[in-house]
């Protein structure tokens, strides 16, 4: 069980994969509804973070590579980056996706720290690791904006 409260009282806890919302009932009307909102983004952000680092970690050891540091953002365009420093930036959003999808991203953005392009060579990185990537890349582009429509 999850669970993210803070001092306006206001609480979401995930528990047997359903979502409960505690909300003070002084909160009324448009406050109560960005507070909620606010806590729901909170609440995926803090579980974007835990996911990602994990399956950084995992894919770390299977393409070899090291990278500086892990960002959750707010992006509306794009799902992920890789910085020309080593750093990975990930899109909160994703977190709502099928696990495979989330795992396609991961594996994209870090073969941007073998090539920075998306030239052949990295594509066949890509493929090495997400044999099925283009299924991934269309789930994407077919599905994509729902997740960021959701909040």
């Amino acid at each position: 069980m999850i669970e993210t409260v803070d001092t306006r009282g206001v609480s979401v806890t995930l528990k047997d994969g359903k979502f409960k919302i505690k909300v003070p009932s002084n909160l009324k009307g448009d406050n109560r509804r960005e507070e909620i909102k606010r806590k729901f983004i909170e609440w995926y952000k803090k579980e974007a973070r835990i996911k990602y680092n994990e399956r950084v970690e995992f894919y770390r050891k299977k393409l070899g590579v090291s990278y500086n540091k892990i960002s959750i953002r707010d992006q509306k365009t794009r799902w992920g980056s890789c910085s020309n420093k080593g750093n990975l930036n990930f899109n909160w959003r994703l977190i709502m996706a099928p696990p495979p999808i989330l795992d396609y991203i991961v594996v994209h953005e870090m073969a941007h720290l073998v090539h920075a392009n998306h030239g052949g060579d990295f594509w066949k990185l890509v493929e090495n690791i997400i044999p099925d990537y283009r299924e991934k890349r269309e789930w994407l582009r077919l599905n994509g904006y729902k997740l960021m429509n959701i909040i």
